[in-house]
């Protein structure tokens, strides 16, 4: 396994990195962990005085994409089409060629077998970024999975995402760099947002002054654990605690799934107490809008990137203990209760999630403060953007140092 996260690069990257073209490839630009990677990494390059080139279908992030020095390629990369996937990797290959595209970097599925083909053809290196823990339930969806563990340097999220790589796709072992997400502390800290900021938000979402809100925030699908929430909140509504308001912040993957998840609010008496407003573009301020955020996931994450922005604001938050969990939430038994930095519940639990969510909004205020002490000082050290800019662009440049 390639060990460069805590490394610096041999050579400098902006000489390494200066005047080359570098391209991300991803479905769209809408939302999500992988866009908001994408999006960071274009900034880095073309501070470095790299062209930094994005081809997707485009999407509400393309004009901070452009602001921050990165080019925008209109190009269908989220077809799974066979045939279009195929015409589409002769395309890009000649859009590499014309471009003069050194690196490729691919960070979703669909668009890494079309990249992997059209970087082969036109000579260029080609990266993944494992943003998922994908499944393999099945041959045929470990062979479409195994395209992200195709790179000439393969980066996981976290040590759990490297761990399961190797284990799915043991021909990659040497090619895995273990790379965390970063979070901006400038912008994820809690003396960086305006309480106007914070106020707007909650008069948005319909909550009163007097309510705690327990946010979720993430996108309406259901491995993100929105029914196991709605589940807790009957659990706590009916225990009384009257002034809790959660809500539901993300954009829906369809929208018969939103139709489901406002049908069981209704069903179970809880249109009162649930909002799912939609896409949130102020997340600083959401989340100090919060009392406690929930990140519930019922299949394990690759990284966590709630967990950490959470924690970054010094906000509460608990999470269920599957996937890389333990490396962004300290809690019990891996860290001492003194030292812990938010909790863990068993995953697919709604009553333990209840328990603990009951026992967080409990808090005496010097609990709650040391605790948000402990939780930004453990990201500062472990998850700014900076580490995981230098980290990137210092695997972009062991690529080009053979050129």
């Amino acid at each position: 396994m390639l060990k460069f996260r805590d490394s610096p690069a041999r050579n400098s990257p902006d000489r390494l990195l200066a005047g080359r073209t570098v391209m991300q490839i991803i479905p769209d630009l809408n939302s999500g962990g992988a866009e908001r990677s994408a999006i960071e990494i274009a900034e880095a390059l073309a501070q470095a005085g790299a062209r930094s080139l994005v081809a997707s279908r485009g999407g509400r992030m393309v004009s901070e994409l452009q602001s921050k020095g990165g080019l925008w390629l209109p190009f269908p990369a989220a077809t799974k089409n066979p045939l279009s996937m195929f015409l589409n990797s002769v395309r890009l290959a000649r859009l590499l060629s014309e471009e003069g595209v050194a690196i490729l970097h691919a960070r979703s599925r669909a668009p890494a077998w079309t990249a992997y083909y059209a970087a082969r053809r036109a000579g260029a290196r080609f990266v993944t970024t494992y943003h998922s823990a994908y499944s393999g339930s099945s041959p045929i969806k470990l062979r479409y999975n195994s395209i992200m563990a195709s790179g000439d340097i393969v980066i996981a999220n976290s040590e759990f995402i490297a761990r399961r790589i190797a284990e799915l796709h043991p021909e990659a072992k040497h090619r895995i760099a273990v790379v965390p997400r970063g979070v901006d502390l400038r912008q994820f800290s809690p003396d960086a947002v305006e309480p106007e900021r914070v106020e707007k938000l909650r008069i948005e979402w319909g909550v009163e002054p007097h309510h705690r809100v327990l946010l979720l925030p993430a996108r309406l699908t259901a491995r993100k654990g929105h029914f196991l929430l709605i589940e807790a909140a009957r659990k706590l509504v009916a225990k009384g605690l009257a002034d809790i308001r959660f809500v539901f912040a993300g954009d829906a993957r369809s929208e018969a799934f939103k139709r489901d998840i406002l049908q069981r609010i209704e069903r179970l008496g809880l249109s009162n107490y649930v909002r799912a407003p939609g896409h949130c573009a102020d997340m600083p301020a959401a989340y100090l809008a919060a009392a406690v955020v929930v990140a519930p996931s019922i299949e394990p994450e690759a990284f966590g990137r709630v967990a950490v922005e959470a924690q970054a604001m010094g906000v509460p938050v608990i999470v269920s203990d599957i996937g890389a969990a333990a490396e962004v939430v300290l809690a019990p038994p891996e860290a001492s209760l003194p030292n812990a930095t938010g909790r863990r519940v068993p995953a697919n639990d709604a009553e333990a999630l209840a328990e603990a969510i009951e026992e967080t909004l409990g808090l005496k205020a010097s609990e709650r403060e040391a605790l948000s002490f402990r939780a930004r000082a453990f990201v500062t050290e472990r998850y700014s953007i900076e580490r995981m800019r230098q980290a990137t662009m210092g695997l972009y440049e062991r690529l080009l140092e053979g050129d």
